[in-house]
């Protein structure tokens, strides 16, 4: 094998939509063992941090930027100034252009969602703008195979504008699913790329477990009856596991139900509640058995060992739901999907067809989505830590020079320097022909390989639809779009990770100087 071939693969798999604790080896009663065998030869990072929702993580994930700096504070309508144009600035670079322009084979498998104004999908409208300024294609920015969904969510069985490289495609099969598909794809593209001895960078984005509610019977049966326990029962067993596991301290308590969650003994409807969560632990079952046939791949080719892989989801669970007559319910997505054309939408069952079936397309709501996050508050767009919080399990053998949990807080801004160094390919001030912007990230190589130092006090700051933060240290300061003052919180996440005692009277010189950098950063990035 060439000298090229063996800089490491890097391979990103992202989760959509998932908790805190909805998988295997992060306290969850779902079966995740393809997960659970890559974190325990692997790394956990216990305080992994995104940006609160799916289009902003992924342009920070692509670029090392934050959101607004990258186009994509908000989601991917023009929000009219370019921290909020709706796709991808020109004086962003993604990781994929670089590494492409480096010697690898670059290629996505999946969601796309980082560029045009449209998450209710109308495949006509995606036909005449698609790779125009304002829709440009994953081939247009650095990718050199495409097999996914343009937009945010959509049936697993019959997905809106999937596209095949730069053609619009139908499912190719019957028994047709999402998650399996894009696997697929990936897999093949793995192969391609060992054959031509060409290291790979895999960008595996999987819509599970986003509503809709689909998943195939098998998968679902394997959890039904499971959750008749209950959403509070639930959130206990989880905080304990994940105490048990290392990954909380164990000063560190449960937080209170939602206030907007219903206690589990007056929920109307259990036999329903629990259909649900065991559809959504469904898609999370599957999505665990395609990793793990992603995996078998690369050790069938002999190249897992060098194989950086990393997995993580790009926001907390999500309190959404679309009501029955389809239209949008508490917190919903800003574009949400309808089902109205009579496409193949029935739970539990993948080829029924249910003209005009609403409800299934319906997320599992607040109270489940309560648990995904245990042990933390609030949800998928907040800035709290139920928004922001992933799991994040790192694998490479290769290089990997310790194992465990490693509690060192880190951001997706820093998968682009870390990519980039361990490929050994230098970040530009131009590239394209035109300037870019610095990255703002920071390597997480010294973690990984125990070589070179480590910052060890670093800043993280985030604003989605008025959600604000700043972390400095120990220290974060938090603010929650529905409180009319959007009045400040403190705290000391060292003693207080899951946000219950608000410190802002008692360090009004700390909430002071935060809010000040905080100020500083938004201007800095244009963010709202």
């Amino acid at each position: 094998m060439n000298a090229a071939a063996r800089r490491p693969n890097i391979v990103v798999v992202l989760a959509d939509d998932m908790g805190f604790s909805d998988i295997g080896c992060f306290g969850s009663e779902i079966a995740t063992p393809a997960l659970d065998r890559l974190s325990s030869r692997g790394l956990r990072f216990s305080q992994m941090y995104n940006c609160a929702r799916c289009c902003p993580s992924r342009a920070t994930l692509l670029t090392g930027l934050y959101p607004h700096q990258a186009g994509i504070g908000g989601m991917v309508g023009n929000g009219g100034s370019p921290a909020y144009q709706g796709y991808l600035r020109s004086d962003a670079v993604t990781i994929a252009e670089l590494l492409q322009a480096g010697g690898y084979r670059t290629i996505l498998s999946g969601k796309w969602h980082v560029g045009g104004e449209y998450s209710i999908p109308d495949p006509q409208q995606w036909r005449r703008d698609a790779g125009t300024e304002g829709h440009p294609l994953p081939t247009q920015r650095g990718f050199e195979r495409y097999y996914g969904m343009l937009c945010g969510a959509g049936s697993y069985y019959n997905p809106p504008t999937l596209m095949h490289d730069d053609r619009f495609v139908p499912p190719d099969e019957e028994e047709y699913y999402f998650t399996d598909a894009v696997t697929d794809h990936a897999i093949r593209e793995v192969d391609r790329a060992v054959g031509e001895e060409k290291p790979f960078f895999l960008y595996l984005a999987y819509t599970a477990p986003h509503w809709p509610l689909h998943a195939f019977p098998a998968d679902i049966e394997r959890y039904r009856r499971r959750y008749g326990c209950g959403w509070d029962e639930i959130r206990h067993r989880r905080h304990y596991r994940l105490r048990e596991e290392g990954i909380l301290e164990d000063r560190w308590p449960l937080s209170p139900r939602d206030p907007d969650a219903t206690a589990w003994q007056d929920a109307p409807d259990h036999e329903w509640e629990d259909l649900r969560m065991a559809t959504y632990a469904a898609q999370i079952d599957r999505m665990d058995q395609n990793i793990g046939r992603l995996v078998e791949r690369l050790e069938h080719h002999q190249v897992f060992d060098n194989t950086l892989i990393v997995f993580l989801s790009d926001n907390g669970g999500c309190a959404e739901f679309l009501r029955e007559d389809g239209e949008t319910g508490r917190w919903p997505e800003f574009y949400s999907v309808a089902a109205t054309d009579g496409r193949p939408v029935a739970v539990g069952n993948s080829r029924r067809r249910t003209p005009g079936g609403m409800h299934t397309f319906m997320s599992y709501d607040l109270p489940w989505a309560n648990a995904s996050n245990s042990p933390f508050r609030l949800y998928k767009s907040w800035a709290h830590e139920g928004g922001i919080a992933t799991p994040m399990i790192v694998s490479w053998p290769e290089r990997l020079r310790r194992t465990g949990i490693c509690h060192q807080p880190a951001h997706l801004i820093d998968f682009m320097p870390t990519f980039l160094e361990a490929a050994g390919i230098e970040y530009p001030q131009c590239f394209g022909g035109r300037e870019i912007q610095p990255c703002e990230g920071t390597s997480l190589m010294p973690l990984l390989t125990g070589e070179g130092d480590y910052p060890p006090e670093r800043m993280f700051c985030w604003e989605h639809y008025t959600n604000r933060a700043i972390r400095l240290g120990n220290w974060k300061l938090v603010s929650d779009r529905r409180n009319d003052d959007r009045a400040w919180e403190l705290y000391e996440i060292e003693h207080d990770r899951v946000e219950l005692n608000n410190l802002i009277d008692r360090h009004a010189d700390v909430a002071e100087r935060l809010a000040t950098l905080y100020e500083e950063w938004r201007q800095r990035v244009g963010a709202h």
